[in-house]
């Protein structure tokens, strides 16, 4: 029983490693060059444009930085700020009350604990305003090409729908987990960007577009469908 059971498991594995090898060459072809698309010149500026986008769509955060980014260029002069001032620049954001307050605490810690320098750990990152795992981890993969995997809401849909990860993975970290127990780490920094512009484009929350998706045949919820 138990050697049947491990055969089982190996040929689980296999056909898992299987599928994120059709998947991540499908991406390499379909999109070989994948980076974010929020707006930004250094480590500063892309902290705050991740900081405003959580619940909020890239574009929206894309109109509103160019003013700030304008007055408050470094962390010194934001740390000079106050929430107060903050929230008519990004007033339009979701959750504009909170994010003004994490925008300004957040200068205050670069400058003070950090030389004004934006860190490069997950440990640091953390305890900074406004920034929790997810941030974190954009920071450390696009700003210092360190293999994090970053679960926003389209990485957690698309993931669960190809088949990437089980249904166990009911979070976002465990999501994470699995993901990079499988790609390649060399590859982790842009397949983040390949799951969340598939899902952002493609594998929409509402209406997925899977006539036209290169991954169809491939992707556990089109192979359903089709069984269905």
């Amino acid at each position: 029983m138990r050697r049947n059971h491990t055969v089982k498991t190996t040929n689980k594995k296999m056909r898992k490693k299987e599928l994120y090898n059709k998947v991540i060459e499908y991406f390499q072809k379909a999109l070989p060059v994948a980076e974010t698309e929020l707006h930004y010149e250094n480590p500063f500026q892309l902290l705050v444009a991740v900081i405003l986008s959580a619940q909020c769509t890239d574009k929206r955060v894309n109109m509103i930085t160019p003013p700030l980014f304008h007055d408050y260029p470094t962390p010194e002069a934001m740390a000079e700020s106050t929430p107060e001032v903050m929230f008519e620049y990004i007033h339009s954001v979701s959750y504009p009350n909170n994010k003004s307050k994490h925008l300004v605490g957040m200068a205050k810690m670069l400058v003070n604990d950090f030389g004004g320098q934006v860190p490069d750990t997950l440990e640091d990152l953390i305890k900074l305003p406004g920034v929790g795992r997810k941030t974190a981890n954009v920071i450390q993969s696009v700003v210092f090409n360190k293999a994090t995997m970053a679960v926003d809401t389209h990485v957690f849909r698309v993931s669960h729908r190809i088949g990437l990860v089980p249904p166990s993975c009911t979070t976002p970290l465990a999501t994470e987990k699995e993901l990079v127990k499988y790609i390649p780490e060399s590859l982790i920094p842009i397949a983040h960007h390949w799951l969340i512009l598939h899902g952002r484009y493609v594998c929409t929350a509402r209406s997925p577009k899977c006539a036209e998706c290169g991954l169809n045949g491939i992707c556990k919820e089109s192979l359903k469908a089709k069984l269905g």
